[in-house]
């Protein structure tokens, strides 16, 4: 396996592992992202999800001489699927932003090209000061076509986005917290990934995935349409148990026992 899955206390620790070759991406690794977003987005009882890389990187980006080998496999994996609209690639990083709930990315070392669009398909971004940020698509002469186009404009603007995308220079984690790019510094990314997956699971799962759909493409829908979502959500919100499991702890100042969420 060179995606690896493990759940605890409502806390998936999601990690690509092929150390070796700095968890550059083959075909294979990038279904098997995919598959695993789409298992989490079954399991109710996850409450937030670590992604990460094992060894020296995060990600170093496509791994070009493993998928060239077959060639032939490149048409399917960039046919898009019907009933989501994404191929192999983007849904690799767009499970991630379906998943409903909090996805925290913990970056160190390299986090280049198709790395870099995963992480920036996080909700979240913990990096260390020294990793290293680009979007290396544009020294091969090619695009970011793993959703990094849409993720980057939202999170730096377009001129930022365009500028990042047309160079390929590299940032630091620090360069890049200072682009918006990162969300929050840390010497130990996972440790303080997972310290934030934490304290987020001590919120309602349901506030959670509402929060996360709302304001997911707020930027691009009506605002008349995101005033009519937040009534919907709230008005649903309002009537379900783990909300009343919040009202009652935050009353006596305690910690409350949430159940599963109730939407996927």
């Amino acid at each position: 396996m060179t995606v690896t899955c493990t759940v605890a206390d409502g806390i998936a620790q999601v990690r690509l592992a092929r150390p070796d070759k700095l968890n550059a991406l083959t075909l294979p690794i990038l279904a098997e992202l995919a598959a695993t977003g789409h298992r989490l987005r079954k399991d109710r009882s996850v409450r937030a999800v670590v992604l990460a890389g094992e060894g020296d990187a995060f990600c170093a980006g496509l791994d070009f001489a493993h998928v060239l080998r077959r060639p032939a496999a490149i048409v399917p994996a960039f046919l898009p699927v019907p009933w989501r609209g994404t191929n192999t690639f983007q849904e690799a990083c767009w499970a991630w932003r379906r998943l409903p709930v909090p996805v925290v990315a913990a970056v160190h070392g390299h986090c280049l090209g198709g790395g870099l669009q995963i992480a920036l398909a996080a909700d979240f971004r913990v990096a260390a000061p020294d990793s290293r940020w680009s979007v290396l698509e544009g020294k091969w002469g090619i695009i970011p076509d793993m959703t990094g186009i849409r993720s980057l404009t939202e999170l730096v603007g377009p001129d930022t986005a365009k500028l990042l995308t047309m160079t390929a220079d590299v940032v630091t984690g620090k360069e890049a917290h200072d682009l918006g790019l990162v969300t929050e510094l840390a010497p130990d990314p996972v440790e303080a990934a997972t310290a934030l997956a934490r304290r987020l699971a001590t919120r309602s799962p349901d506030q959670l995935a509402a929060a996360k759909r709302l304001v997911e493409g707020a930027t691009s829908r009506s605002a008349r349409r995101t005033f009519a979502l937040e009534r919907l959500e709230q008005a649903q919100l309002l009537f379900l148990r783990n909300t009343a499991a919040a009202r009652t702890a935050a009353f006596k100042g305690a910690t409350a026992a949430f159940g599963p969420r109730v939407r996927r």
